[in-house]
């Protein structure tokens, strides 16, 4: 939909002293080409990932490996305290284990005895009258026994002591009851050499805390103690940060922040780098902060093919792209006014004369602003009014 206040002229005033009272009106061929916006600020180089490492004991420090601005790899020694103490504990608990083991190997041995007695009752107690009889088994024996007893004196004899022994095992059987196999003896045993075991691995985690290692591999950007000082259980000692993975963490005000978004494309800026370096947002922080007049969001930018020189805490120059359309129909950003509801105003320029239209706008860019409808190609517009 196209408006058209006919009849208006313009005539383009400045009013400089000494200078002509009119100036030339400057026009502009509406063409097609790209609109984009893109949003500013000033940011800082930071390393991705930073670990504050430190002692798991307490001690003197032993020996310094590294310094600040000190490349490392993954598992590399950075630092040790005197391990005299924690070596001394790991084999005190490695003692107390192996005596717990052997009190729970004699407490198993004593209770398969014991078992063994019991199956014994168990067979000594099933031929008889609830419990209280002679062995079934011992009796039938005990009769074969008797037969043969007739054709030997000697062999009577035997089979009256057996049957006596019998009796008397019997007897023992029902009048205590099945012997106790000791399980509780066992479990007792078992609960020592869990913890005693318990107690080694803390003793030996102990010992390794003893040595700082790095996780990653970086560079050091801190180390607060030296040879010689006392240091206290986990009081960072050494603070390591992934310059392999570089970022540029940058602050955005309220009003371009809300264009913001995980990403969006952008350039780097440094001043010791001759090209700008491409990057690209990961996080846009959901709460701003306020410095009493202005709500800033922070945002992370993270490199494409960051450069291995980048040094951490540098300023950067930051640019993202928030908004783009190409080949669209689009008119310099200064010759529209008034835009409002998705409407602007222009000036068409035909040959000396400049008439008012409304046409409709889309993405308005930092030097263009894309026009949907109320223009055609070619047309001229006036740049600046």
């Amino acid at each position: 939909m196209v408006g058209v206040a006919t009849g208006v002229v313009l005539a383009v005033v400045r009013n400089r002293p000494g200078a002509d009272t009119s100036a030339e009106v400057v026009a502009v061929a509406v063409d097609k080409g790209a609109v984009t916006l893109d949003v500013a600020t000033t940011g800082t180089v930071e390393p991705a990932t930073t670990r504050e490492l430190s002692f798991a004991v307490a001690g003197t420090v032993e020996a310094v490996k590294v310094r600040a601005g000190t490349k490392v790899k993954a598992g590399q020694l950075l630092a040790t305290v005197d391990d005299t103490d924690a070596a001394g504990d790991v084999d005190a608990a490695e003692s107390t284990l192996t005596d717990a083991q052997d009190r729970l190997a004699d407490a198993k041995d004593s209770a398969a005895s014991v078992t063994a007695s019991a199956t014994v009752c168990a067979a000594a107690t099933t031929g008889g009258n609830g419990g209280n009889g002679h062995l079934a088994a011992a009796g039938t024996a005990a009769a074969r026994a008797g037969e043969a007893s007739a054709a030997a004196g000697t062999a009577a004899a035997s089979v009256g002591e057996a049957s006596a022994a019998v009796d008397a095992a019997a007897t023992s059987c029902t009048t205590r009851g099945y012997p106790d196999t000791g399980n509780d003896s066992i479990l007792n045993a078992q609960q020592s050499v869990n913890r005693a075991a318990q107690a080694v691995d803390k003793a030996e985690d102990a010992l390794d805390g003893t040595v700082i290692k790095a996780p990653i591999a970086g560079t050091v950007v801190a180390v607060t103690g030296s040879v010689g000082d006392q240091v206290s259980s986990g009081t960072t000692f050494v603070t390591l940060a992934d310059t392999y993975a570089m970022q540029v963490q940058a602050d955005f005000p309220e009003a371009d922040a809300g264009s913001l978004k995980v990403g969006q494309t952008g350039t780097v800026t440094l001043a010791d780098h001759d090209d700008a370096l491409t990057g690209t947002v990961v996080q846009v922080d959901p709460v701003g902060t306020s410095d009493g007049t202005l709500v800033r969001y922070g945002v992370v930018l993270s490199f494409s093919s960051p450069p291995s020189d980048l040094l951490v805490g540098q300023t950067a120059q930051v640019q993202v792209r928030v908004g783009e359309a190409t080949g669209v129909l689009r008119v310099p950003s200064t010759a529209v006014h008034d835009i409002s509801g998705g409407n602007g105003t222009v000036l068409v320029r035909n040959g000396s004369q400049s008439a008012q239209r409304t046409v409709a706008v889309g993405l308005r860019g930092d030097q263009y602003t894309a026009v949907t409808d109320g223009l055609a190609v070619g047309e001229q517009v006036v740049r600046s009014w």
